[in-house]
């Protein structure tokens, strides 16, 4: 591949080396091969099931534990709320009160989501802010004819010159709505609860992943917020901010797979995913982080019932942590005894889930230490996984890499082969759903961070198909966060109640019990 001095201006100035170019070329061009799914996790195959003794030891440990190390809370949060209007944009798009009643439109067409949205409108936390938009423009909305009123009601929302919701950050629109008339963000909301399950010496600290140009936005937002939520919680708040960088960008291909190039001739680069994050979480120092996404949140009635598994995910990890690092320490041992070997062993297979290879009881001793040690030493994360109620998304499942060797994973549909009728099969019979619910130990027994980019599967990256300026094109996105990027992680999966998941990925998800007052 040919780069001209442009070019190689153009990738250095992204912290881009043009070997790194060529090589996610080459994987435009060789393809990704699909993840090889063996079955899927279940309880007792991969999947831990909880119950009330398990529960309480798990939260007692952690309670007896955080004060003595660092907690902290990792929020991905750079997300346009685009996608959540989606409905909503075409609407303003097809509808023409003019030509048709409102009812005739919806009827026409079987727009379910619009008539739930309408049906529903007094209900969302926004319902009073548009209307007091709409009295600045001197409408009167209730004199509207139904069509006119979700016109100017949608428009009023959605409008670059007026709320600008579909292009705001999703993390502060109004989510919810409490009696005392408080109106808070998805934002505030993480607040509230990293003050339950993430907090110590009553103090929290959380970091989230935002477009830069959002910052101000979120600044203001915790600047007007502060003093409130603290009151409350009686928990003061340490709040960092981290951007996608640059240079986790990758370049986009034509469908020839050459480098795709704009109107003016210079390279497209897009950013690659959740993936691209892990810089950011390599970045961050603590002995425990939790990481949730930014739109999974519930109004405050539930959070004590959410953060209790929280706890236990926690008192699971730092139960199996500490193990770990008890037997790295007895590897560490000039002498190791059979009895050594085999309570690891036992461990790995039976705690840690972790297959051991076949041609392992082959091995001399000094070769099973290497083994063991390279087993043992890596990060850890436990998973909360919930059962599935056929959402879209990931899953946890065991996966065959290119050598035989099995291993706990959390994949995507777009990494499996759903050509291939087994692999279809087995990822339409999983039980559970990945809800993005994870606590990681991202430091060694010596306690030293790991350099989490050490541990990433690069074959787990996706191709996806866009298009800009009306070109088709190819994007690549690195592994996700949660998926290959995490692939040599020692990896746990814990089933926990599906309160824990309550993602608001469109509007209408706002009118569910966990984000209404009852």
């Amino acid at each position: 591949m040919s780069f001209t001095e442009k070019d190689i201006k153009q990738i250095e100035a992204k912290g881009l080396t043009v070997q790194q170019v060529e090589s996610q070329i080459e994987l435009f061009k060789n393809g990704i091969p699909f993840t090889n799914i063996a079955e899927a996790a279940t309880i007792g195959d991969g999947i831990i099931s909880l119950n009330a003794k398990c529960i309480n030891e798990a939260i007692e440990h952690f309670e007896t534990k955080k004060n003595n190390i660092s907690l902290l809370k990792f929020v991905p949060a750079s997300g346009a709320a685009t996608r959540m209007f989606k409905f909503l944009f075409q609407f303003i798009k097809e509808y023409n009160p003019n030509q048709e009643s409102l009812n005739a439109f919806i009827n026409k067409k079987n727009l379910r989501d619009l008539a739930l949205f309408l049906v529903g409108l007094e209900k969302f936390p926004f319902y009073n802010q548009v209307i007091e938009h709409l009295k600045t423009k001197s409408i009167d909305f209730d004199s509207l004819s139904s069509g006119d009123k979700a016109l100017h009601f949608v428009n009023a929302m959605l409008d670059e010159n007026q709320l600008n919701f579909g292009n705001s950050p999703k993390g502060l629109l109004p989510f919810h709505k409490y009696k005392s008339s408080h109106i808070s963000t998805a934002f505030e909301e993480h607040l509230y609860e990293a003050a339950i399950y993430a907090s110590d010496h009553n103090k929290a600290e959380l970091h989230f992943t935002i477009s830069e140009r959002h910052k101000d936005k979120f600044t203001e937002e915790f600047r007007r917020i502060e003093e409130y939520v603290e009151d409350n919680t009686g928990v003061s708040f340490n709040i960092s901010f981290s951007y996608q960088h640059q240079s986790t960008d990758t370049i986009a291909v034509t469908l020839n797979d050459e480098p795709f190039r704009e109107d003016d001739g210079s390279l497209l680069f897009r950013p690659s995913g959740h993936g691209a994050l892990l810089k950011n979480l390599n970045a961050l120092d603590a002995d425990i982080i939790f990481i949730k996404n930014i739109d999974n949140v519930v109004v405050k009635q539930y959070k004590e019932e959410m953060a209790k598994y929280k706890k236990v995910l926690a008192g699971v990890l730092l139960k199996l942590q500490a193990k770990a690092f008890e037997c790295l320490r007895v590897l560490d041992k000039e002498h190791i005894s059979e009895q050594d070997f085999n309570d690891i062993e036992t461990f790995l297979s039976n705690e840690m889930c972790i297959k051991i290879s076949g041609e392992y009881k082959k091995y001399l001793d000094k070769y099973k230490i290497e083994y063991l040690r390279e087993k043992l030493d890596r990060p850890i994360r436990i998973c909360g996984m919930v059962k599935n109620e056929g959402e879209p998304g990931g899953g946890p499942f065991w996966v065959r890499d290119q050598f035989g060797n099995l291993s706990l994973q959390i994949v995507e549909s777009a990494q499996i082969n759903l050509k291939n009728k087994w692999q279809k099969d087995i990822l339409t019979n999983a039980t559970h759903f990945n809800p993005v619910d994870l606590v990681c130990g991202v430091k060694n027994y010596k306690g030293e961070k790991f350099n989490l980019e050490n541990f990433v599967d690069q074959n787990a990256a996706f191709i996806t198909m866009k298009t800009k300026s009306g070109k088709d094109l190819k994007a690549l996105e690195l592994p996700g966060l949660w998926n290959g990027s995490m692939a040599f992680w020692n990896t746990i999966f814990v089933e926990v109640p599906i309160i824990t998941f309550n993602p608001v990925k469109t509007v209408n998800d706002l009118l569910k019990a966990p984000h209404q007052i009852q």
